[in-house]
């Protein structure tokens, strides 16, 4: 089978607790976007709307572990994923959102939704469609095997399409230091 044959690698993104920068920044991406739809076919990402990622061959995902539903989600698409890459600082260490990692939850919860000046009768949600909290924020490599990391808080755009036509064209993605920022 030719280069010309060959499928197209699949490639699907999803997000976990965290700001959505990093899928921000892969849709910065801007004009390599329209270059790497001509390398792969995309499945589950903001530009397909798809809820739940089919067999693809790399996933990216951004965002911390913080709950029932995020550990549902990440085990899932790690199952579907052939090679998986954390992106950016939440999905790497926790980033932002395990700032709360040193603080009781219950407490925390309850300053926000119970003692805040201006509540009156309020109590902390406990609707059963609520996804259930983990005690602490955890970077996903906590939860599954991941094959590659993609620092950056978050990564640029440019970081990202290097990194994949990296690992697309079967070379083993190296970034240079001007790619990398944590700003």
């Amino acid at each position: 089978m030719d280069a010309a044959t060959k499928p197209k690698l699949r490639v699907a993104t999803t997000s976990l607790a965290g700001c959505f920068g990093c899928h921000m920044s892969f849709l910065d991406m801007d004009e390599h976007i329209f270059e790497l739809a001509q390398l792969v076919e995309i499945d589950r990402s903001p530009l397909t709307d798809l809820k739940h990622c089919g067999p693809c061959d790399i996933g990216l995902i951004e965002g911390g572990v913080c709950n029932a539903e995020n550990v549902h989600v990440l085990r899932e698409f790690r199952a579907n994923c052939k090679t998986l890459i954390a992106v950016g600082a939440c999905a790497i260490n926790g980033g932002l959102p395990a700032q709360r990692n040193h603080l009781d939850l219950g407490a925390c919860l309850q300053e926000v939704y119970q003692f805040r000046e201006g509540v009156t009768d309020a109590a902390v949600p406990d609707d059963p469609e609520l996804p259930l909290l983990l005690d602490k924020v955890h970077p996903i490599h906590e939860v599954v095997r991941v094959d590659y990391f993609i620092p950056g808080c978050p990564p640029s755009g440019e970081t990202i399409w290097k990194f994949l036509t990296d690992l697309i064209a079967g070379r083993t993605p190296r970034l240079p230091y001007s790619l990398l920022r944590f700003d």
